[in-house]
């Protein structure tokens, strides 16, 4: 039997238009899926494409055992959790000897056959190694640390990241001429956090800016603007939908003595909030109790 667990993750610029080769900046947080593997004769586990697909790809049947802090379908990253938690476990259990580098791959292989070739590798690059990273175009650089506090708020409205990754790429098709521009300047936005990840303020400023733009896509929820709004409304520097949007959550930058009243107005519109911050650590072997 073995045990490992990965981080949620959290978009901080650049959803949708980093899968149109433009600059996303994501970090891992503290919320974690726990994933245990172990032989037995009599395989079992959720009804899961992503679970099937880390079997199939790793060649070999077993069952799985999850205990998740993440909400799913919310934006967090919980599928990438779980697809690189049991692909981690799966390869203690059966010994099959891939890296951790190896892992990050199969996983980002995985998420974009069930998501129909529209996934990037930012969840499961975040979810494997932890910490903060740009992506751009595949390719992964990790940035350094910011101690900022965030707060997340859940709208408890479900939503399907591919659904809104269709979404988008129809309105791409439909109407170009509106849509790249908004996803050039959304690539924008990410270049220009990267010159300001030490100033909450200035990054706040963006991230509203992000949202508004997110907005234009189509991939906006009344639920997650009324978020969005009490939050400003209460003092963060900013905040914006994160993830595929569409129902899930959003995120908003905030001083460290306003977490309490932030989170309040979430729970007042009916919202889940979860206050977090930067997870360092990656993937993690879980000691058996």
């Amino acid at each position: 039997m073995a045990t490992w667990s990965a981080p949620g993750k959290l978009i901080l610029f650049g959803e949708h238009a980093v899968v149109y080769g433009k600059p996303c900046i994501a970090m891992a947080i503290r919320p974690r899926v726990y994933v245990t593997v172990r032989k037995t004769s009599h395989p079992h586990h959720a009804r899961s494409m992503y679970i099937e697909q880390c079997f199939r790809e790793m060649g070999v049947r077993g069952s799985v055992y999850i205990n998740s802090q993440i909400p799913s379908s919310s934006g967090l990253g919980s599928s990438a959790a779980v697809t690189v938690a049991t692909l981690a476990a799966i390869n203690e259990e059966f010994n099959c000897g891939k890296t951790t580098h190896e892992i990050a791959e199969i996983a980002y292989k995985i998420e974009k056959k069930v998501q129909k070739g529209r996934a990037s590798p930012t969840d499961t690059s975040v979810s494997t190694y932890g910490g903060m990273f740009l992506i751009l175009n595949g390719e992964r650089k990790r940035l350094a640390p910011q101690n900022h506090q965030f707060i997340i708020g859940n709208s408890q409205v479900s939503h399907s990241t591919s659904r809104m990754v269709e979404r988008v790429a129809q309105f791409k098709e439909r109407e170009p001429a509106i849509c790249e521009p908004i996803l050039d300047s959304i690539g924008s936005i990410s270049y220009q956090a990267l010159q300001h990840m030490h100033d909450p303020v200035r990054l706040g400023g963006l991230m509203d800016i992000n949202h508004a733009l997110l907005e234009a896509l189509g991939v906006g929820h009344p639920s997650l603007s009324r978020l969005v709004l009490a939050c400003r409304q209460t003092g963060a520097y900013g905040a914006k939908i994160t993830g595929a949007g569409g129902g899930g959550c959003m995120v908003a930058l905030v001083q460290k003595n306003l977490k309490g009243r932030v989170a309040g107005a979430i729970e007042v519109f009916d919202g889940r909030a979860i206050i977090t911050s930067l997870d360092c650590e990656g993937l993690r072997r879980e000691e058996e109790e």
